[in-house]
């Protein structure tokens, strides 16, 4: 049995690219979630070979069949499902105040520069890989990229067991559907960094099972859930989610780096983690 098991967020096809499968690729990674674990829990120790991931679930090649060429190089050229991801989550960022007569093209133009000017052209990279996959994860309700990448998750959990399900931006709502869909699976602890599970229009309304009533709940196998985000993650909007989700037991905000807000190194070596994860961790 692993204590922890991960699933990893948007950006990640690169490893798939590399390794050649999508085995290699969750190996690479779960070395590097290790790495970044040990120094968030020894306060940045030197690495010891120490092996605290079971596996970290991979699913990024699972989308890339959903997602055009042309929308990873310029945002004005994604295809129109990308694009409306975006219109919606700008206007939620306070970056698309309507101009009349004005096309979406020119709102996404406006838009561009905007977000360079707040967070610098780190952002614009992240919206280039956020719009596309978020757009290809909800092509459908039974999409089979979306069904596909909730068994891996589901599959990985049923393999290892773990104590501890930690899940990284769009591999949060990948998680919280997989658990839904699979009450059976039990985990003591779900954390979730950078989460968008309560973007409205974006996530939560498109989320299976859909929220009741504007509440969305916490999984059936799910003991203890904890939500952690950075103060200027853009991804993660709104940051707490206990104003949407029953069963969140803590919602915590880190200040882990203005410019590079969302990356799992920085979630997962900023020490945020550790009171929780330390009661399941082997001496």
């Amino acid at each position: 049995m692993a204590t922890i098991v991960g699933v990893h967020g948007i950006g990640k096809y690169r490893y798939f690219e590399a390794a050649g499968t999508a085995a290699g690729a969750a190996d690479v990674m779960r070395g590097k979630w290790d790495r970044y674990l040990h120094a968030g829990l020894t306060g940045g120790a030197p690495y010891d070979g120490r092996s605290y991931v079971g596996e970290v679930a991979y699913y990024a090649h699972l989308l890339r069949d959903q997602v055009p060429a042309a929308t990873k190089s310029d945002l004005r050229k994604m295809d129109p499902a990308s694009q409306l991801v975006l219109a919606d989550w700008m206007k939620q960022l306070g970056g698309a105040r309507s101009v009349a007569g004005e096309t979406l093209t020119g709102l996404i133009h406006r838009f561009t520069g905007w977000l360079m000017l707040r967070l610098g052209p780190h952002a614009k990279e992240f919206a280039e890989n956020f719009c596309p996959e978020v757009a290809a994860y909800f092509a459908g309700g039974r999409a089979a990229a979306r069904v596909r990448a909730r068994d891996v998750v589901a599959d990985a959990v049923r393999r290892h067991r773990p104590e501890v399900l930690i899940a990284h931006s769009l591999g949060s709502v990948v998680a919280y559907e997989a658990l839904c869909a699979h009450p059976e699976l039990s985990v003591e602890l779900f954390v979730t960094l950078g989460s968008p599970l309560g973007m409205r229009q974006v996530v939560f309304d498109r989320l299976q099972p859909l929220p009741v009533k504007g509440r969305g709940g916490r999984p059936p196998g799910v003991r203890r859930w904890v939500n952690i985000s950075d103060k200027d993650d853009i991804a993660a909007i709104p940051g707490a989610l206990r104003g949407q989700f029953d069963g969140v037991a803590l919602d915590q905000q880190v200040n882990i780096d203005w410019a590079d807000f969302h990356t799992v190194r920085n979630y997962l070596g900023c020490g945020a983690l550790n009171e929780h994860l330390k009661p399941f961790l082997r001496a």
